[in-house]
């Protein structure tokens, strides 16, 4: 008997917020103080860069 399959299903918004998680604790790691400034964030996080601007919450 062949054993079942299941399809394989893909969740790309988790898969971004992965990457993006990984891409932060790439930044952390590489950092010298013990934590990242908000601006170092959103560099790693790319925020702004669609909109060619700054998040006007800071």
């Amino acid at each position: 008997m062949a054993p079942l399959r299941t399809p394989t299903v893909q969740d790309h918004v988790a898969l971004a917020e992965i990457e993006l998680c990984g891409e932060l604790m790439i930044a952390a790691s590489a950092a010298d103080g013990e934590r990242l400034s908000s601006d170092r964030i959103d560099e790693v996080l790319k925020v702004g860069a669609e909109r060619g601007e700054r998040s006007p919450c800071r």
